[in-house]
């Protein structure tokens, strides 16, 4: 069974940056779209950005300009750097994977999550 795991969230005030890792168990993620969602208290999670199989990337609207994901498949690692953060960009942040890309960009019934990285900006 695939499992993921983030790694690099934490405490940074505004304005700061961070990277978050994101890497699976197994040698299947040359086939796997990825994607990272975030969930922040209150909230239902939403999709943040996602890079395809063929290195192809769709961002949310209020990440755009900030936030850039990619993929090193050698690696079997997804990464999203963080730049110019906000307080509102608090949340658990969650990397998944699926086949398929419809299913991946509405948050369907994903293939697989990883347990999920908390990222705090401080005013």
């Amino acid at each position: 069974q695939v499992q993921l795991v983030e790694s690099g969230g934490g405490l940074v005030q505004a304005g700061g940056s961070l990277r978050l890792s994101c890497t699976a168990s197994a040698n299947i993620f040359n086939s796997r779209n990825m994607a990272w969602y975030r969930q922040a208290p209150g909230s239902q999670r939403e999709l943040v950005a996602l890079v395809d199989t063929g290195g192809g990337t769709v961002y949310a609207d209020s990440v755009k300009g900030r936030f850039t994901i990619s993929r090193d498949n050698a690696k079997n690692t997804m990464y999203m750097q963080m730049n110019s953060l906000k307080p509102e960009d608090t949340a658990v942040y969650y990397c998944a994977a699926d086949q398929s890309l419809p299913t991946i960009r509405k948050q369907g019934n994903l293939e697989v999550w990883g347990q999920g990285t908390l990222v705090t900006v401080s005013a």
